[in-house]
């Protein structure tokens, strides 16, 4: 009922997934971010673009992210990359979501006994220090417990945390080479670290078959050649249009005064939906033109100054492609990533076949 939604494009989505494992083709698992609902997507909508587009694997943060694919997507494998609790642990097995094994201590944590047959993958920590097995010593006591009570270590990971430095990226490759030395990788069936941005800027080592695509998958990547499209999109509209006078005030605490005489619309989407208060002064776009937002953000409503070719009931293209995605995200000194994230569930997805 509100004219204010996200349109989402299925089409660009698994266009861009099936262009970067065409380029990127020597990898035999593609992982599909889905985590956070896909970074605002809907993880549940865009998981079945995702995996016609190529990926043979999910990815999601929490179990009840993996529960809920799981009953769309019966088949393909789900890595849960957050720490399941011991309690849980059967609800994951049942479901046939793939454990990350995060440390020793975790593991020492758990009821070993109901891990058997289980699918893990360990976490390697090669400098984020958030989640991961931090020494050979520890990785070799992990990956031998998990041995002994029957756990089938099906991958190894890590997590690049600077993949813009040169230098701290490839120190990442080769501590986790010097974490691992004591197994043989080739034993294992997976090796996943690159994601997004260390998969385009960074060479395939000879022990990784895996890559996780996160939020190239919506366009988003330092490699320019891909030609990637935008996948999110972001409309609301003019709900009303006020004249005001030289000297006028404009939202809460009366942060904008007129300099003249001028007009400003209403448009109906606010904080609660997304559009953070810190962008007053940014865009929108009203008939392929630029407008600038004024005045304090309310909850659910937003200022932006206008001329004589904007009406009630225009649409008001609030995030129109990936450029603005990023000119937003510099405004709000952040990444885009957040951008598409704090776009709330109140705001209705519509899904584009494209």
């Amino acid at each position: 009922m509100r004219d204010t939604y996200a349109e989402i494009h299925l089409g660009n989505i698994e266009y861009n997934v099936r262009s970067i494992i065409q380029k990127y083709n020597q990898y035999q698992y593609y992982f599909g971010v889905v985590k956070a609902d896909s970074y605002g997507h809907g993880a549940l909508e865009t998981a079945g673009a995702i995996i016609n587009g190529g990926v043979n694997y999910l990815v999601v943060a929490l179990l009840e992210e993996a529960l809920e694919l799981r009953e769309k997507y019966k088949e393909i494998p789900i890595l849960c990359l957050g720490v399941i609790q011991n309690n849980d642990i059967p609800l994951a097995i049942q479901n046939h979501i793939t454990i990350s094994i995060t440390s020793l201590a975790y593991l020492q944590s758990l009821n070993l006994n109901q891990l058997e047959g289980a699918k893990v993958h360990i976490k390697v920590n090669t400098g984020m220090n958030r989640l991961g097995v931090s020494s050979a010593t520890e990785f070799e006591e992990v990956y031998h417990l998990l041995l002994e009570h029957c756990v089938i270590v099906e991958g190894v990971y890590t997590h690049i945390h600077s993949s813009c430095h040169t230098a701290k990226t490839l120190a990442q490759f080769q501590k986790f080479g010097d974490i691992t030395k004591n197994i043989n990788l080739e034993e294992i069936e997976i090796v996943h670290i690159q994601a997004s941005d260390a998969l385009t800027d960074y060479p395939k080592p000879p022990y990784v078959n895996g890559c996780r695509l996160g939020i190239i998958i919506y366009g988003f990547t330092n490699d320019v050649s891909l030609h990637l499209k935008s996948t999110f999109r972001l409309y609301s509209k003019v709900i009303q249009i006020n004249s005001i006078k030289k000297g006028d005030t404009v939202g809460y605490h009366a942060t904008y005064q007129a300099k003249q005489d001028e007009k400003i619309a209403v448009v109906a989407i606010g904080y609660a939906d997304g559009i953070l208060r810190k962008y007053q002064n940014g865009v929108v776009y009203i008939h392929e033109k630029p407008y600038k937002i004024v005045g304090n953000i309310c909850m659910d409503m937003l200022f932006v100054q206008v001329d004589d070719t904007v009406n009630v009931l225009d649409k008001v293209e609030v995030i129109r492609d990936n450029e603005h995605i990023r000119l937003i995200a510099k405004q709000l000194d952040t990444i885009v990533y957040e951008v598409l994230c704090n776009i709330s569930k109140r705001v209705p997805r519509h899904y584009m076949i494209d």
